[in-house]
């Protein structure tokens, strides 16, 4: 696994075990929704500025963002389609 994967994969961890959306987490670190899929997916080149923003949007340290995960540990799950209802 490169750096932009293990990048890709925590955020998108750290981001559902928040409950946030990608869109929910753009609109909370002022960032494009396609671009946070784009780095989830491992295909963009983020800025420290941009982790930066997603780490204090996801109330972690950016140094989060770089754990290597297991070798044997399952991808993260998606979030459940559709809108939450309160």
């Amino acid at each position: 696994m490169n750096a932009r994967q293990i990048i890709g994969w925590n955020l998108r961890k750290l981001r559902v075990a928040k409950g946030f959306s990608q869109e929910r987490l753009a609109l909370e670190s002022n960032v494009d929704r396609s671009y946070v899929g784009r780095v989830e997916r491992g295909t963009e080149n983020v800025t420290i500025s941009t982790l930066e923003a997603l780490a204090d949007a996801l109330q972690v340290t950016v140094s989060e963002l770089f754990d290597v995960p297991d070798k044997d540990a399952l991808p993260p799950q998606p979030m459940k389609a559709g809108r939450k209802y309160k």
